[in-house]
């Protein structure tokens, strides 16, 4: 066989391999789709996304989702009000200052932070956290939505530090010793040159990291407390949408009202993650840094 031959016959199995993964993300779209739209025969869509009160069991059954979707979004956003910070910090902190002895120790604790199963850190917040926030803020229950929040900072870390890493170890090194020759100081060129030039990069990790949080199944159904109502605060007990439709699909009959609506909230959980890509893909090309100040 000839190199062309070779090159091309080597195309056909990358396009082949990239369409089988397609290919299998459509029919799990699909059958998301086919399962969960049945529901809207029984209610609007309006009353699905928009209704305040979840009661899948009762005669009529209640499924308004609007407590699920406000769980799982408070969850996020006061997880990455925690996560953001501390990984993109701390990327910084791998790329650019730390010695490297310290380097490669942070960034093997990241990735071991990034292989913990969710069940473990679930089962951390169920134990240690929530005894421990019953107790020192007296409520009534620890399992609650800062509780669910901090697990899912912990799970968001890693992502955001990787991904912002790698951005900021793409700047070029002309950006950098040039802003040294001008007589800039270390501080002055991170915040001015780098994280400004790499600011794409991070962006869409912080995204991705989001995106992360909200997808999220084990931790927030240990430790989010599972009640499905409008909280009132931040130590209040939710259950985002990822923990209802793995606490109910085992109990829901097949083909049911609950049942499809399980799979509706799928949907609308499928929409939200795809919403945070394609901000983090648009992020990314928009604010991209395209070649460097040299001539």
């Amino acid at each position: 066989m000839t190199r062309r031959g070779k090159e091309k016959l080597i195309k056909l199995f990358f396009l082949g391999i990239a369409t089988v993964s397609i290919l299998i993300l459509g029919l799990i779209v699909v059958f998301l789709f086919r399962e969960g739209v049945p529901i809207f025969q029984e209610v609007s869509v309006y009353n699905f996304l928009f209704g305040k009160e979840w009661y899948p069991t009762y005669d009529p059954p209640e499924f308004g989702i609007l407590p699920l979707i406000v769980g799982s979004l408070v969850v996020t956003v006061l997880s990455s009000l925690i996560a953001v910070p501390l990984g993109v910090l701390s990327a910084i902190f791998i790329a650019e200052i730390a010695p490297v002895a310290i380097r490669d120790f942070l960034k093997s604790a990241i990735e071991l932070l990034a292989g913990l199963p969710s069940v473990v850190l679930g089962f951390f917040g169920m134990v240690v956290l929530a005894p421990w926030m019953q107790e020192t803020f007296d409520l009534p229950t620890g399992l609650n939505i800062v509780n669910a929040s901090f697990m899912l900072a912990i799970m968001a870390i890693p992502t955001i530090s990787s991904i912002s890493e790698d951005a900021l170890y793409a700047v070029g090194k002309e950006f950098k010793e040039a802003s040294y020759a001008l007589g800039a100081t270390r501080y002055e060129t991170i915040t001015r040159v780098i994280v400004p030039t790499a600011l794409s990069g991070i962006s869409a990790a912080v995204i991705l990291g989001m995106a992360r949080a909200i997808g999220e199944t084990m931790v927030v159904l240990m430790v989010a407390g599972g009640a499905a109502a409008m909280p009132e605060g931040l130590f209040d007990p939710v259950r985002p949408m990822p923990a209802s439709i793995a606490a109910e699909m085992g109990e829901a009959p097949f083909r049911s009202g609950h049942y499809h609506a399980l799979f509706a909230t799928g949907i609308v959980l499928f929409f939200l993650t795809l919403f945070f890509n394609l901000i983090a893909d648009y992020v990314s090309n928009r604010f991209k840094q395209v070649g460097s100040a040299t001539l």
